[in-house]
C-alpha cells in the first residue's frame, strides 16, 4: 500500500532532519538480499549510530534538495538503501563491510561533506579508522614524549637510589 501525501511529508521531514546533521551519505543497491540479511545490516548500522533506510527515490531526492548532498540525486535510481551518518566514516564503513560478505549489496555512490564519491572513493573512506580510533592514536602520539620522560626520571631515581645504598655499605666495610 502506498503512502498518502501526509505520510510522504513526514518521511521527507524525518530524512531531511537526518541529512541536515549528516557528514556522509552512502547509497547502495540491495536487489536480491534476503530479509534476514537486511535485518543484520540494520542492527549493525544501529549499533554504529548510522541511520539506514530504504526510501522511495523521489522522497530521498526531496530530502537532499538544497543541501550539500544535492549532487547525489543523480545517483538515486533503482532499489536503494540509504546510509546516513553524522560520523564521516561510519556510513561508508557499515555498507562497505556488509558488501564484503554479501555480493548482492552493490555500492552505487556516496557523498562526503558535499563531495561526490564513486564506489572506489566510498571504499577508501570506509578504510579510514573511526573518529574515536584516530583521537586515541593522536593522544598516544602526544603522550609518548611525556611518558618517556617520566620513565627516564624513574630510572634515574632508581639508579641514584641504588648508588646511595651502596655508599653506606662501603663506609661500614672501611670502618671495620
Amino acid at each position: 500500500m502506498g503512502l498518502n501525501l501526509n505520510d510522504k511529508k513526514v518521511v521527507v521531514e524525518e530524512v531531511s532532519a537526518k541529512v541536515a546533521t549528516a557528514q556522509t551519505i552512502v547509497v547502495a543497491e540491495y536487489r536480491g538480499i534476503q530479509v534476514a540479511h537486511l535485518t543484520k545490516l540494520r542492527a549493525t548500522a544501529r549499533a554504529q549510530g548510522v541511520y539506514l533506510r530504504v526510501l522511495k527515490n523521489t522522497l530521498a531526492r526531496r530530502s537532499v534538495e538544497g543541501t550539500q548532498f544535492a549532487s547525489l540525486a543523480d545517483s538515486m535510481t533503482g532499489p536503494l538503501i540509504y546510509s546516513i551518518s553524522d560520523d564521516a566514516v561510519a556510513a561508508a564503513k557499515v555498507i562497505n563491510d556488509f558488501a564484503k560478505t554479501n555480493d548482492k549489496l552493490v555500492v552505487k555512490a556516496g557523498n562526503y561533506a558535499g563531495k561526490q564519491l564513486d564506489k572506489a572513493a566510498v571504499t577508501a573512506l570506509a578504510s579510514i579508522p573511526s573518529r574515536e580510533v584516530l583521537i586515541s592514536q593522536l593522544l598516544g602520539v602526544m603522550l609518548a614524549p611525556v611518558s618517556g620522560f617520566a620513565r627516564g626520571l624513574a630510572a634515574l631515581a632508581a639508579k641514584k637510589g641504588e648508588g646511595s645504598e651502596a655508599a653506606p655499605a662501603a663506609e661500614e666495610t672501611a670502618a671495620a
